[in-house]
């Protein structure tokens, strides 16, 4: 049996008693009476009529939507980030459409080259690495976009950044009070933006509270990942004894903690550990994880309102945010006082 032909705007005006232009108004948001409105709904509603999107944003050069690219979507700290981006777009009417883009730079480029062929109104990116040829796409894109992340000074796009410096200052001196004093650091590749930021916060916070400044109590997983953090814990454990570690995020975390338990260390007894990003798996760990709260959500509804204003007003004044950290104490990190 063929399948039906789709209903027209004609057929809905037939039925409607009004004529195509005012079909045309009505679907489209524009202004009419109350008993036109009506009259129009219930006649396409019958005759399930759709309006074609794609004949529509031809028309108005709009998709109603907006792009978020982010390196893993299994990665809590960027579900956070969605929910908080939904949570602001959909109050301006948009759809988010959702990337997962991995960490290679020459994905992104050809994301962005799609989504300037009319796939999307505005991108947020968050992006592991930034590269010339990256930089470059953005300059020259026609798509808004909004970076979450750091970028060059010289670089003319809106973003919103974390401190992880400072985020990582604030885990070291919480365990320096807890009296440790062989910290060790896991971090992800330090080619990446927030590999290279918990890195440079880790050494400076060797020097300022004197502690040694040791290569051995430094260790770099191949990705931010738990698979790769169980790796880079063993080898830790392997060559040293900390009695505390800061992971560069909370999957890390979360493989220090299994791989301290399968060695027989106690945490925090023998080793404290502290994540970050403070995200949901921090508190569904067992002990619960100490975290440094770099304000994911925070940053993507940020970044998702700077995106919303910019595709309404393109010459807008630049806008780079700056999102500082906070400490989420918890189990990990806390050592029962003796009575």
């Amino acid at each position: 049996m063929p399948a039906p032909k789709r209903s027209s705007l004609a057929l809905v005006a037939a039925r409607a008693g009004v004529s195509v232009a005012s079909v045309s108004r009505v679907l489209n948001g524009g202004s009419a009476s109350q008993e036109l409105t009506q009259k129009v709904r219930e006649a396409a509603e019958a005759l399930g009529y759709v309006p074609d999107a794609s004949a529509r944003t031809l028309r108005t050069g709009r998709t109603d939507q907006i792009a978020l690219a982010v390196a893993d979507v299994g990665n809590p700290v960027y579900v956070q980030m969605m929910r908080a981006v939904t949570g602001v777009v959909a109050k301006a009417d948009y759809r988010l459409v959702v990337s997962s883009t991995g960490s290679d730079p020459q994905d992104q480029i050809d994301l962005l080259s799609s989504l300037n062929r009319g796939y999307a109104d505005g991108l947020i990116l968050s992006p592991l690495r930034i590269t010339a040829d990256l930089i470059d796409a953005m300059r020259s894109s026609r798509l808004p976009i909004v970076v979450i992340g750091s970028l060059p000074e010289d670089v003319a796009l809106d973003n919103v950044r974390a401190d992880s410096a400072t985020g990582v200052g604030l885990a070291m001196e919480h365990l320096v009070a807890q009296g440790r004093k062989l910290i060790a650091l896991v971090n992800g590749p330090v080619d990446t933006v927030p590999g290279s930021a918990r890195l440079a916060g880790y050494l400076a916070a060797l020097e300022r509270f004197d502690l040694p400044n040791a290569p051995e109590l430094q260790v770099t997983a191949t990705g931010f990942t738990y698979r790769a953090g169980r790796k880079a814990v063993a080898g830790l454990l392997g060559g040293s004894r900390p009695d505390a570690i800061v992971a560069a995020n909370d999957l890390l975390a979360v493989a220090a903690l299994k791989e301290l338990a399968a060695t027989g260390a106690r945490v925090p007894e023998d080793v404290a550990v502290v994540g970050m990003d403070d995200t949901d798996t921090a508190e569904l760990a067992t002990p619960s994880l100490t975290s440094v709260d770099l304000g994911s959500a925070k940053r993507a509804a940020a970044a998702a309102k700077l995106l919303v204003r910019r595709i309404a007003d393109p010459a807008a004044p630049v806008r780079r945010l700056v999102i500082p950290p906070s400490l989420s104490v918890r189990e990990s990190t806390l050592q029962e006082t003796a009575q």
